[in-house]
C-alpha cells in the first residue's frame, strides 16, 4: 500500500520542523508538500533540510490550496485565522486535517465543525499521549471527588506563547467539568487580584505563568481538607506532539468526515 502523502503547513517554524522530523520516522507515511506564508524567508528551501535532516526534494510553498490538492493528510499548528483557511481547504477538497491551533473563538469553532461535515478532522488542544491520558485521569478523579475538592489548573510555557490560559490547561479544565457534570464555562475561574473574596464552591481555577523556553508545564489539583492529589504533565521537546499529530493522521485513514479529537485516536471514548 502507498505511503499517506502528507503536507505541513507553517512548516519552517519549530513546530512545524518537529512535524517533518516525526513524519519522515514513521512508517506508512512521507512528507508530501510543505508551506509557508507568502513572503516567509524560506519559501522556497527544503523542507527536510529546514528541519536539520536529509534534502526531501520538498519545495517550501506559499500556496496552501495547492498543498491540500496534491496531499492525503494536512498537519496544521499555525494560528487561528490561518486555521480556518485551511479548514475549508479540507473541507473543499476532502483532505483530513490534523489541527492543534489553540486561541480559537467559539465562532471559529463554529466554522471548524461545519468543515469537519465534509473532511475528517481530528482537532486537539495537545496531541501528547501522555497528556490525553492525563486528561482521561482528570475526568474520571473529578468524577469520583465531589465538590468539597477544590480544582485548580496551573500551566507554565515560554516567554513567546501568545494566548492563556493554555489550550491544553482548558482541555484539562473542560475534562473536569465533565467529571463533574458541569459547565467550564459557568464554574471558570481565570485570574485572581486584589480582593477577590471567598473561593467559589465548585469553581475551576486556572493560573498561566510564562518565562524562558517551557515547552509546556501542567498541573491539575484537587485540594481538599486534609489532603490533596496532583496530576502533573511535563512537556520535554515538540517532539511529542509532532508524534501525536501523525498517528492521529493514520488513523484517520478512510474515516468518514466528522470532528475526531485525540480521545478517539486512543480509543478513549469508546
Amino acid at each position: 500500500m502507498a505511503d499517506m502523502k502528507i503536507g505541513i503547513v507553517g512548516a519552517a517554524g519549530r513546530m512545524g520542523c518537529a512535524l517533518t522530523r516525526a513524519v519522515t520516522e514513521a512508517k506508512g507515511c512521507r512528507v508530501a508538500a510543505a508551506s509557508e506564508r507568502s513572503g516567509h524567508a524560506a519559501l522556497g528551501r527544503d523542507a527536510g533540510s529546514l528541519a536539520g535532516l536529509d534534502s526531501l526534494g520538498v519545495a517550501l510553498v506559499a500556496d496552501a490550496a495547492a498543498l491540500f490538492a496534491s496531499c492525503d493528510a494536512v498537519l496544521d499548528f499555525t494560528a487561528p485565522a490561518a486555521t480556518l483557511e485551511h479548514a475549508r481547504l479540507a473541507a473543499k477538497h476532502g483532505v483530513i486535517l490534523v489541527t492543534g491551533t489553540t486561541g480559537l473563538e467559539p465562532a471559529d469553532q463554529k466554522k471548524i465543525v461545519a468543515a469537519a461535515k465534509k473532511a475528517a478532522i481530528v482537532q486537539a488542544p495537545n496531541f501528547s499521549v501522555g497528556v490525553n491520558l492525563a486528561m482521561a485521569l482528570v475526568e474520571q478523579t473529578a468524577r469520583v471527588l465531589d465538590d468539597a475538592f477544590d480544582i485548580e489548573i496551573v500551566e507554565m510555557h515560554h516567554r513567546h506563547k501568545v494566548d492563556a490560559p493554555s489550550g491544553t490547561a482548558l482541555g484539562l479544565g473542560r475534562a473536569a467539568a465533565k467529571g463533574r457534570g458541569v459547565a467550564l464555562e459557568k464554574m471558570s475561574e481565570r485570574g485572581r487580584d486584589g480582593i477577590t473574596g471567598a473561593r467559589k464552591k465548585g469553581a475551576i481555577g486556572f493560573a498561566a505563568l510564562r518565562g524562558g523556553d517551557v515547552v509546556g508545564d501542567h498541573t491539575v489539583i484537587f485540594a481538599g481538607a486534609a489532603e490533596r492529589i496532583e496530576i502533573t504533565h511535563k512537556a520535554g521537546g515538540r517532539e511529542i506532539f509532532a508524534r501525536g499529530a501523525v498517528r492521529a493522521a493514520l488513523w484517520a485513514k478512510g474515516k468518514k468526515p466528522g470532528l475526531y479529537s485525540m480521545q478517539d485516536v486512543l480509543g478513549f471514548t469508546r
